[in-house]
């Protein structure tokens, strides 16, 4: 008879996934695009919560479907390809920006108020101590369930219903108006900023160290593997939902407490110091610390799980070297991991979208290649633009021809091009492409 998980294992599973996607950038974009956003907010988050919810909440479910890895979901693209896709992803959402991110924000939200001020040499110090932590949790990859699922997990969600609640019934201020660029596309405004948690990526990643902690528990059925991780997405996108809509609530009234915000984080700190004193700073210090801690973890565990079927270096001495690395980089300091990260988003996501969800349209293609393969790149290509648009030092270099594309203000000039494509692409498969099952007996 096949193991079963209980129903305690089932909301572990769930909340250690939730816990995992809810790191820095969760806690920090919501408040600013509240606060930006103004009597806009819920269109603004609307955008938000498409990128930030359903989209890793999708990919969850692609990967639970092929067995958790994106290198699975990504065998329509050929291995090449799909490879350099996973190794792009696994990079941006560990070593260089996302896990360093963790780092700096748990740094500036939590400990720098506590000293008085940021400076370089705490930095590095606060750093060092906690990239120790994040290294000797994710040496025992086995036990995260027992360690994040049983214990941070829980931790990590009072402290969130504590601050997302007090949002809710102790508004610290009143709405200002909206920013001009919210005021005219709160909606595309929104949907970019998902892209800024990361969620989507780290999704891609996450997937196989949720389908690796049900396989702790003796879990080896693949359709009881899809389930359960389907399960865990789906728990973690609806504590996700709640947590967004209270921390934008919470930006949303903050407008008159602190009205020129530098990020997310100063928005976070001034709400916690008028409504909770000087112990509102403590307790903003721990739940960031926890948050962004769980985060790290299970990305630098999935990073070395990943590298270590690639690269001769065991998988113990990987997470050294991602912890050291990470450490360094997050030195470099919030706005500029900030600035150095967009860019990168902005063309990588529209690939990473295309193929979760035609990853869903499988069975409607009889040589899933030829529409997922042109799609994607057409994605790739013309999300260049965006990248360009994103660079400060650049954007005034694109041609006016480009400024034309349809959506280009919105941030979503990828879309029409990579629609016509698949449009082209699955007339030629049905018309003149052989199967994928006539390739395999050529």
């Amino acid at each position: 008879m096949a193991h079963r998980l209980s129903s305690r294992d089932i909301i572990a599973l769930g909340l250690m996934t939730f816990a995992l996607f809810v790191g820095a950038g969760n806690i920090i974009f919501p408040p600013m695009v509240g606060l930006q956003a103004g009597d806009q907010v819920w269109t603004a988050a609307l955008g938000f919560l498409v990128t930030g919810v359903g989209l890793p909440v999708l990919t969850v479910v692609a990967l639970a479907k092929v067995g958790g890895g994106i290198e699975a979901l990504s065998t329509p693209v050929g291995k090449v390809a799909g490879l350099l896709l996973a190794i792009v992803a696994y990079l941006s959402v560990g070593p260089l920006f996302a896990t360093p991110r963790t780092a700096t924000v748990s740094y500036k939200v939590g400990i720098a108020p506590l000293l008085g001020g940021e400076s370089e040499i705490s930095l590095l110090i606060y750093s060092a101590i906690y990239f120790v932590l994040v290294v000797g949790i994710s040496l025992y990859p086995g036990k995260l369930l027992d360690s994040v699922g049983h214990i941070l997990a829980p931790v990590k969600i009072l402290a969130l219903a504590v601050l997302g609640i007090a949002a809710v019934m102790w508004p610290a201020g009143e709405p200002i108006m909206a920013t001009q660029a919210y005021q005219e596309m709160a909606f595309s405004n929104g949907f970019i900023n998902g892209y800024l948690t990361m969620d989507t990526l780290g999704a891609m990643v996450f997937g196989i160290v949720i389908v690796n902690a049900a396989r702790s528990r003796g879990i080896e059925n693949s359709s009881l593997l899809t389930r359960y991780t389907m399960w865990a997405g789906l728990i973690a996108g609806v504590l996700l939902t709640l947590v967004y809509l209270s921390l934008f609530k919470l930006g949303e009234n903050s407008g008159s407490l602190i009205p020129n915000p530098a990020d997310g984080a100063d928005i976070l700190h001034a709400y916690v110091q008028y409504t909770f004193g000087d112990y509102g700073s403590f307790f903003l210090a721990v739940l960031i610390f926890v948050a962004c801690m769980v985060t790290a973890v299970g990305l630098t565990c999935a990073c070395a799980e990943f590298f270590s079927r690639y690269v001769s270096i065991s998988y113990r001495k990987l997470v050294l070297i991602l912890g050291v690395f990470s450490m360094v980089i997050s030195n470099l300091g919030l706005s500029k991991l900030i600035a150095f990260s967009l860019p990168v988003l902005v063309s990588i996501y529209p690939p990473c979208i295309v193929l979760i969800l035609m990853s869903f349209t499988l069975r409607w293609w009889r040589n899933p290649t030829v529409v997922i393969a042109p799609t994607m790149l057409t994605s790739f290509v013309v999300g260049l633009i965006g990248a360009v648009k994103a660079t400060e030092s650049l954007k005034a270099y694109i041609p006016d021809w480009m400024t034309s594309i349809p959506l280009y203000e919105q941030d979503l000039a990828w879309l029409l091009p990579s629609l016509v494509v698949l449009v082209i692409a699955a007339l030629c498969d049905r018309l003149i492409a052989p199967s994928s099952e006539q390739h395999k007996h050529a």
